[in-house]
């Protein structure tokens, strides 16, 4: 008779067993997205962990993270210890976004932020926001406890910048 040509992948295995190529790449692609999603659940587990470790006050707080977007929601002690969630939140590894949904229980005045940049220090920014160098402690202790040491900052990091009385 002869012999035959056929498309080697295409169709099922023979006897229904297997699957088609198509089908392969969806099912490699469904285990995919649910490894990424263990991952960001992890991730968002060791946030919260890590803002209860670091003693800010949220009530009933919940971080969940799709892609490169974090979410937090529960019920901030004060404005003070929203800011500071929010600047863990977005400090980490893989966060481009914080979508903020806490609430406050105990209303203050907003920060203003600010990024670090390359050559930055506590006393040029407190220079930039003050007019005075000497009023780094102030940025520091808004700060704490993410930083630990006045002189330990670097580009692309986030600080409060809390209005003074």
């Amino acid at each position: 008779m002869g012999l035959f040509s056929f498309i080697k992948n295409a169709g099922a295995k023979v006897f229904g067993i297997g699957k088609t190529e198509e089908e392969e790449a969806k099912e490699v692609a469904m285990e995919a997205a649910v490894k990424e999603l263990k991952r960001e659940e992890a991730a968002a587990r060791k946030l919260e962990e890590t803002i209860t470790d670091l003693q800010l006050q949220v009530e009933g707080l919940k971080v969940f993270i799709d892609d490169d977007t974090a979410t937090i929601s529960g019920l901030a002690y004060n404005q003070a210890t929203r800011e500071k969630v929010v600047l863990v939140v977005g400090n980490s590894n893989g966060i481009a976004t914080v979508d903020d949904q806490m609430t406050v229980e105990h209303e203050e005045p907003i920060a203003k932020f600010h990024t670090v940049a390359s050559g930055d220090t506590l006393g040029k920014i407190a220079k930039t926001y003050y007019g005075n160098a000497m009023k780094y402690p102030v940025i520091f202790e808004a700060n704490k406890p993410m930083l630990t040491d006045p002189d330990k900052i670097y580009p692309g990091q986030v600080l409060r910048i809390p209005t003074l009385d």
